[in-house]
């Protein structure tokens, strides 16, 4: 693990490279950047204590003055305009001016989360990225409408302020390294809002939730350590606090307009405590970022078939926490992505189709943050059941243009008294009542009922608008 301190000397050495003046700016605030529109957005850095800072914006010529604190820390907020596909510059001054150009103004989302949030265009070893290399052959196309910061991955036991990195356009050199489900919402974002889009992509492989808290929080949870021997002990990727301390601390002072968020797998075998911590993490992170509120839309961790005896079985309810856990969260909604795997990448925690998922999420966001009605966002759900004889009878809830799909309906299964779960052999669909109307010759006197509630389980139901009814159980069983 890189060592606090060399973590820090390395973003600072980068920084002093990058300006070349005393002023030095946070590593995000660099060319290229793209800052939300009417917003007072921060420009922040460090110089030598007690210097005055002054802060002009192309777009007004407004000059914002401030002073360095004892540490040298400085920070102004700048009024920023419409967004436009218009470059500007800042000029940031101490009395040796630095100009920060191609600077853009638009929208900017946090994408964050583990692996399946990291998967670069590129894809991983062994895991491909489905049509990645398209994207990668023609990113050129979107270099004035499409910008990223990606965080380095990188851990550290106490807080960095600073990373070693900058934003970058996209080009074939560039994109490969681009997470691919951000790039997927950026590109669907930007077209339909027709603005510049930036992300800051922090997102770490194999990260519990815990790695993106910080250790005042963690410090009241019994079932994590924080001495130190004890995190180099854990396998690094699960390791508490460390991410939250160099990944997203050095970060959290940039303005966002909202988080995207995919994680969960690496939660599966503590997912009671899930809903309750994810919570928590969103709120600290908002307070962190000071912008109230934000949106914050998660991904439902995909089907996949763990074989360890510690997660065998436990991802449903994994996914259960998931969606408790963004009722709790105001201003959050989450996407279901049961459908998007194939049934090769049953043993594959990578599914290649990351355009889909970010599609989905970029339509939660046009639909609920951007008022583009439109934009179908909501997957079916369970609403309620009713058993009579050998049937159940199972009503959806499934406001956008109902049920798209009356035949070959796979994923639902049924127990009796005994808790032994059959699949559903016969299966019809009462469009007056939007019932699913379902039986199983195993099971004469059915008591409860799921839908794709396993590990790996992809199901064949869809709404109108095309997004797969949600697994659920009515049961309560453990």
């Amino acid at each position: 693990m890189k060592t606090p301190a060399l973590a820090l000397i390395a973003a600072l050495a980068l920084g002093t490279l990058t300006t070349g003046a005393k002023v030095r700016p946070s590593s995000l605030i660099s060319d290229h950047m793209v800052l939300p529109q009417n917003t007072d957005a921060r420009i922040y850095g460090t110089a030598d204590p007690g210097s005055k800072i002054t802060v002009t914006p192309s777009w007004d010529n407004h000059p914002y003055t401030t002073h360095t604190d004892r540490t040298g820390e400085w920070s102004v907020a700048v009024r920023t305009p419409q967004g436009s596909y218009t470059p500007h510059t800042i000029t940031i001054s101490d009395g040796d001016p630095l100009t920060i150009t191609d600077v853009l103004i638009g929208q900017v989302w946090l994408a964050s989360g583990q692996s399946n949030m990291e998967m670069p265009l590129k894809g991983f070893g062994g895991c491909c990225v489905l049509d990645g290399y398209d994207e990668i052959a023609s990113a050129a196309d979107k270099a004035g409408r499409i910008r990223f910061f990606t965080v380095p991955l990188s851990q550290s036991l106490t807080t960095v302020d600073t990373v070693p990195s900058t934003w970058t356009v996209p080009s074939p050199a560039t994109a490969p390294d681009y997470s691919a489900v951000a790039w997927h919402y950026a590109d669907r974002l930007s077209k339909v809002l027709d603005m510049p889009v930036g992300i800051v992509s922090a997102a770490h492989g194999g990260a519990k939730v815990e790695s993106w808290l910080p250790r005042e929080i963690l410090e009241k949870y019994p079932d994590v350590s924080l001495d130190p021997a004890d995190i180099e002990k854990t396998v690094h990727y699960l390791r508490p606090m460390v991410m939250y301390n160099a990944m997203f601390n050095p970060i959290k002072d940039y303005a966002y307009d909202g988080i995207i968020w995919y994680q969960g797998c690496s939660n599966v075998s503590t997912y009671p405590t899930y809903a309750d911590r994810l919570a928590t993490m969103v709120g600290h992170w908002r307070d962190e970022i000071g912008r109230g509120d934000i949106p914050f839309y998660a991904v439902e961790i995909a089907p996949y078939d763990y074989d360890s005896s510690e997660e065998d079985g436990k991802s449903p309810y994994l996914r259960e926490q998931q969606w408790k856990s963004v009722g709790m969260i105001p201003n959050a909604d989450m996407i279901c992505i049961n459908d998007l795997v194939e049934p090769f990448e049953r043993f594959n925690i990578h599914p290649a189709n990351k355009e889909a998922v970010g599609k989905r999420l970029a339509d939660l966001a046009l639909n609920k943050t951007y008022g583009k009605w439109q934009f179908l966002a909501g997957s079916p759900r369970y609403k309620s059941h009713r058993f009579e004889g050998d049937k159940a009878w199972v009503a959806i809830d499934s406001p956008n243009y109902g049920i798209c799909r009356n035949y070959d309906i796979r994923g639902f299964e049924l127990a009796g008294e005994d808790r032994v779960f059959h699949p559903a052999d016969s299966v019809s669909f009462h469009w007056q009542t939007n019932e699913m109307v379902l039986s199983s010759k195993e099971v004469p006197t059915p008591v409860a009922v799921r839908y794709c509630f396993r590990d790996f389980q992809p199901g064949t139901v869809y709404a109108g608008n095309y997004l797969p009814l949600i697994p659920f159980r009515t049961d309560d069983w453990d």
